[in-house]
């Protein structure tokens, strides 16, 4: 069967919902640019799941994955851009770093402002913050939370492993204090093994050293 015509129909669509998107906005601050960047995904998925579920009308099908897709996606998108900006407001230490990736948000909590070197004990000043995550945890809680612990590569690399994981545990037991169900939590240790920078430097390794929230939208 030729599917070029009605993967034509499909392409349309999609470009026409791209075309919502400016690309002068993106990576420049537009508040809405996950919720564009979402709705643009999803109608590419939509629409490859409607031709590949479709029956004897693929085009109509691959018209309605596109629009469902959209409107799933942009729903997400647009979920996340208001959680990042509410968190940017709450939390008061700037070196807090939030990251929305357009299907997640990653709140980064590095070392030197969260733990003393060699150590799983959160410093007292970071605890209200950590509060006020898990406020932010209980507003929206229809979502999946990774507490996911890193190191740098400096020292022995199953120690480090080990620290990740009683770092990631400390954090995690902040924000079940405040109210996260365990339930929701996925708590792990990766060590060295994710580095974000090089660890051939001292700021690299300052970077790697980290614990990440990832909120994942359910």
């Amino acid at each position: 069967m030729n599917l070029k015509p009605t993967l034509a129909v499909a392409l349309t669509a999609v470009v026409a919902l791209g075309a919502c998107t400016d690309p002068a906005t993106l990576g420049s601050g537009d508040p809405n640019q996950k919720t564009k960047e979402g709705a643009l995904l999803g109608a590419v998925i939509g629409t490859g799941i409607g031709l590949v579920t479709a029956g004897g009308n693929k085009g109509k099908s691959a018209l309605i994955g596109a629009a469902a897709g959209a409107a799933a996606g942009g729903l997400i998108g647009h979920d996340l851009d208001k959680q990042a900006a509410e968190l940017r407001a709450e939390l008061a230490n700037d070196g807090i770093t939030i990251t929305n990736t357009g299907d997640s948000l990653i709140v980064s909590l590095p070392q030197d402002i969260t733990f003393a070197t060699d150590s799983f004990t959160i410093r007292p000043s970071l605890q209200s913050d950590l509060g006020k995550v898990a406020f932010h945890l209980l507003k929206y809680p229809k979502s999946t939370v990774q507490v996911i612990g890193h190191t740098d590569s400096e020292g022995d690399a199953t120690y480090n492993l080990g620290l990740s994981q009683r770092r990631a545990d400390a954090v995690a037991d902040i924000l079940q204090s405040d109210g996260v169900p365990y339930s929701r939590l996925q708590i792990s240790g990766r060590g060295e093994g994710q580095p974000l920078a090089s660890n051939l430097t001292a700021e690299g390794r300052a970077q790697n050293r980290r614990v990440e929230i990832v909120v994942i939208p359910n």
